[in-house]
């Protein structure tokens, strides 16, 4: 039951993470949509199509999200590796890990960094070529 508890409660932890990490990868995409307005405007003054605009940033929202998954995992494997070798032998016997779900993790972050990137995308397919080719 207290183990039940405790995983609720990671869960829950988990998933304001993923908010949060949403939250910061909209605002960082909606930034470099912004300073990089001139270079979108060039990108539709040669041909790109505002759909193509749109998928541009929405790739990068996926990018950097699993990439930033990624690391998590690697990370966390590499410091649990060098918790439970620092843990007696009676609280920690032997370790597994999980990888279906660091995996599910990984491309959960994916997931998140796309929806993060929905509003940024929208904008930047949205601005006008002449004014984004003048701004700076």
């Amino acid at each position: 039951r207290q183990i039940n508890q405790t995983l609720a409660t990671v869960n829950v932890l988990l998933g304001l993470a993923a908010v949060i990490a949403a939250l910061g990868i909209l605002v960082a995409l909606a930034l470099s949509v912004f300073e990089r307005t001139r270079e979108i405007g060039l990108f539709r003054a040669v041909g790109t199509t505002r759909q193509q605009t749109r998928w541009i940033i929405r790739w990068e929202g996926v990018i950097v999200a699993a990439f930033g998954g990624l690391l998590g995992v690697i990370l966390g494997i590499g410091l649990g590796a060098l918790a439970t070798a620092k843990m007696p032998e009676f609280i920690v016997s032997r370790t597994s890990i999980p990888w279906t779900t660091l995996l599910a993790y990984v491309i959960f972050s994916a997931i998140v960094g796309l929806t993060a990137a929905v509003f940024p995308a929208w904008i930047a397919g949205r601005m006008n070529v002449l004014d984004s080719i003048g701004a700076e």
